[in-house]
């Protein structure tokens, strides 16, 4: 390639990434009435910025190839911090391997950019394979925590190339750029996923949302969101976990479920959101759910909407792994304003906006699943009742 095609390929690639960052996001239409979806994903993996991904140097990519490619840019953390809307973005390279950038908004719909570097995330003695899905928590101790699913190959099954374990990393920070990694958390479960630190002590103990499982991918016996008490953060351990959101046949969580980001704490209770698990002719389905704990015993749901609360939507089922809606972080603002992040298909980083009271109408006033046919007809009728002669 000339000199002059290098450097118009590379103007090229400067223009579409910058008309990427910059286009303007919009509410989509009519919204449900409970939260606003915006019309463009927030984040996907043409948003890495160009550094990252292509060699600039004439001599060495003389035909300025993409060098090291990112497939999908999903499943994010998220935070207020210093005036701004923080994601912290899982990022898929083309080599499947995962790792975490974070990615600034002014207005946390739009214009995301992705800070210098990505993070340069410690290891403990026993080196991740993949690290993914980190939950934000600003805990009350003053410190920032970033718990994740560190992945590691399944030993005692060297002969299946696919076992693996996965067990919940644990590290912290106050800048978001150093982070300081601590050891992995010990429960008496086989595997943990979605583990997320309440913000608050109970009782002078740190409280974690777990989600137990038996293997990898089966959840088995195991499943349901957990909840348990470590005396320490620097060599967390459950000893006693505890059950208080399970599994339920033919529910959107009849499957598997887990804790979402850190729950919100309003002046009702806590504001959880969660996702849901079904098995489907066409593979599993995720969505996303609702549910409001004790202000005062958070391990208490006082409340638990019927159904799913978001569901992926025209375009956001296709991708990487279709039919997909999953979220580990949302942010309130200083105006009780909710964003929610979510991801679709394993693919791309969406948002959702709504309010704090919002969501408590949501999860106080939205009538719970019965577990029945007749019982969903009888909540119908009760509300075509009461809405006679009102319109």
């Amino acid at each position: 390639m000339t000199q002059s095609l290098f450097d118009e390929r590379l103007d090229a690639l400067r223009t579409a990434h910058e008309a990427l960052i910059q286009k303007k996001n919009s509410p989509t239409g009519l919204s449900n009435g409970i939260y606003q979806r915006w019309e463009n994903p927030v984040i996907t993996a043409a948003h890495i910025p160009l550094n990252w991904r292509y060699d600039f140097d004439r001599q060495t990519n003389p035909f300025l190839m993409e060098r090291i490619g990112v497939n999908a840019a999903f499943n994010a953390g998220a935070i207020y911090f210093n005036g701004k809307y923080l994601v912290v973005v899982r990022v898929e390279g083309a080599d499947r391997k995962s790792f975490f950038a974070v990615a600034q908004s002014d207005d946390g719909v739009s214009k995301f950019t992705f800070w210098n570097r990505p993070i340069d995330m410690p290891e403990t003695h026993e080196p991740d394979t993949n690290v993914y899905d980190m939950r934000l928590t600003k805990h009350e101790d003053g410190y920032i925590y970033g718990l994740f699913c560190t992945e590691r190959k399944d030993k005692t099954r060297m002969d299946d190339t696919s076992a693996a374990v996965a067990q919940c990393g644990i590290a912290r920070t106050k800048d978001l750029v150093k982070w300081e990694r601590l050891p992995d958390l010990i429960t008496h479960s086989g595997q943990q996923r979605n583990v997320v630190l309440h913000p608050e002590f109970i009782d002078g103990k740190y409280a974690l949302y777990t989600r137990p499982q038996d293997g990898f991918i089966s959840v088995g016996g195991g499943g349901g969101i957990g909840w348990g008490l470590t005396a320490s953060m620097e060599n967390a351990q459950v000893d006693e976990e505890k059950i208080i959101d399970q599994k339920v046949y033919h529910t959107v969580y009849e499957l598997k479920n887990g804790q979402g980001p850190a729950p919100l704490k309003t002046a009702q209770g806590w504001l959880h959101l969660a996702h849901g698990v079904r098995n489907t002719a066409a593979g599993l389905r995720y969505v996303l759910y609702m549910f409001m704990t004790d202000l005062t015993a958070p391990w208490k749901i006082i409340y638990k909407p019927g159904g799913l609360f978001l569901g992926p939507e025209g375009e956001e089922r296709v991708g990487d792994v279709s039919n997909v809606a999953f979220t580990n972080g949302w942010i309130r603002n200083q105006h009780d304003d909710v964003f929610i992040y979510y991801a679709s298909a394993d693919t791309r980083l969406h948002v959702a906006t709504t309010t704090i009271n919002q969501l408590v109408d949501y999860c106080v006033n939205t009538p719970e699943d019965k577990l029945t046919s007749a019982a969903s007809v009888c909540a119908i009728n009760t509300l075509i009742s009461k809405n006679e002669g009102k319109l």
